[in-house]
């Protein structure tokens, strides 16, 4: 492919980025086109604290339980426990134990320790508390906002006791059985108990917002926010299980389509607060329809980066990542009729690219899909360039 690309990559960093963009965007997705590969999390890094320091933004949020990011958050913010704890507890998908999320969250709570309250960054968790073999109960954050707004209101506003909470949820392994997620005829997603639990979980958050002058002069805004994000989790836990019973050939994609609404939501609200970074996959943050093949087949939904796009139009930018190489995965260099190929070609290792300008370059010998060898390694889609904001890319990954 005889395509002239030298003038479109510059080094890797925060304000070759940040040049690519009209402005400052509220939301600012760092995606990347595969999971636990520390130097992908090293350039992340980097570029979060360059994007922290000289672009103000104040949240950081990953694909992780959200849940479960509340005890980083309260580590990161406060000091509240110790970094080891931080990591056991509070990442989900084995996260705590990659070198490069030690590193970010101990580097966040020494910046933190430095600078008075109203400059510390925050971290937070979008993912539902959910896994590839199944999802939580909605226990945890059912008996969370319950017990937020018991404490503070008339028992009479409540539609149920906490009691009755307890005895439609009975014991949490009927929630999590992993072998649901192949035979939905395990999950209780669809019987009574859940049916209930879903009109009271759609109660007690709607409660939540009828009763949002009173809470906030009673508690604070991050009390608040918190009970809002244990209303979103109980609901989207509630829908996920009901699609876990599911029979019918669009059961995949309403669960992962149910998933991604849980990030979105998850997203607005943290954007609602300020600025916020999200770095996730590819897939969980592009603007145009995601698509994967599972077991039964091919399976499409409008990812969370789509959903908050739609939501924030040019307050939403999304960054992708593409890679040269994973060669202790199998993925050697990439056929030079790719745009992988193309950038593989380049001399830099690490570099920002405008991918309106390559697009442009790219128009009167347009580039071929790259496959894959490996599952685990999504090839950029050549199709959508112009609807990223900015790409990142990476050379070669080291060896493992």
């Amino acid at each position: 492919m005889a395509t002239d690309t030298k003038d479109l990559a510059r080094p890797a960093g925060a304000a070759a980025l940040m040049e690519l963009l009209p402005s400052r965007p509220r939301l600012l997705g760092l995606g990347e086109p595969t999971h636990r590969e520390e130097a992908l999390l090293d350039l992340r890094n980097d570029l979060v604290r360059q994007l922290v320091e000289e672009e103000g933004y104040r949240t950081l949020a990953i694909e992780s339980d959200c849940l479960r990011g509340l005890v980083v958050d309260e580590y990161v913010t406060h000091g509240t426990g110790t970094l080891d704890e931080a990591l056991e507890q509070g990442f989900s998908h084995e996260w705590g134990a990659c070198a490069g999320n030690r590193d970010l969250v101990r580097w966040m709570r020494a910046r933190n320790a430095a600078v008075p309250e109203p400059e510390r960054i925050r971290f937070a968790g979008i993912d539902g508390p959910l896994e590839i073999t199944g999802a939580e109960s909605p226990r945890r954050a059912l008996t969370a906002l319950h017990g937020y707004l018991a404490a503070r209101l008339d028992a009479g506003l409540l539609p149920c006791t906490a009691q009755t909470l307890d005895r439609l949820l009975g014991p949490d392994d009927r929630w999590t059985d992993p072998a649901a997620m192949a035979d939905p005829s395990r999950s209780v997603g669809r019987t009574a108990d859940a049916g209930r639990l879903r009109l009271l979980a759609d109660e007690l958050a709607a409660l939540l917002e009828e009763q949002t002058p009173h809470l906030l002069a009673a508690t604070s805004r991050d009390a608040l926010d918190r009970a809002r994000l244990h209303g979103r989790t109980a609901l989207g836990l509630l829908r996920y299980h009901h699609w876990m019973a599911d029979r019918s050939p669009a059961r995949m994609a309403r669960l992962v389509g149910v998933r991604d609404h849980m990030m979105a939501g998850n997203l607005l609200a943290l954007a609602r607060r300020g600025p916020t970074l999200v770095h996730a996959h590819n897939s969980h943050l592009q603007r145009w329809r995601s698509a994967v093949r599972m077991w039964q087949g091919p399976v499409e939904w409008w990812s969370a980066g789509a959903l908050v796009a739609a939501e924030l139009g040019e307050g939403y930018a999304f960054v992708a990542t593409a890679l040269g190489t994973i060669r202790h995965q199998g993925v050697d260099a990439p056929p030079p009729d790719s745009v992988e190929g193309l950038l593989y070609a380049l001399p830099e290792d690490r570099c920002v690219v405008d991918p309106a300008r390559l697009a442009a370059a790219l128009r009167d010998a347009p580039p071929q899909p790259r496959v894959s060898p490996w599952f685990g390694y999504a090839p950029l889609d050549p199709n959508h360039l112009e609807e990223c904001d900015g790409l990142l890319f990476v050379k070669d990954l080291p060896r493992r």
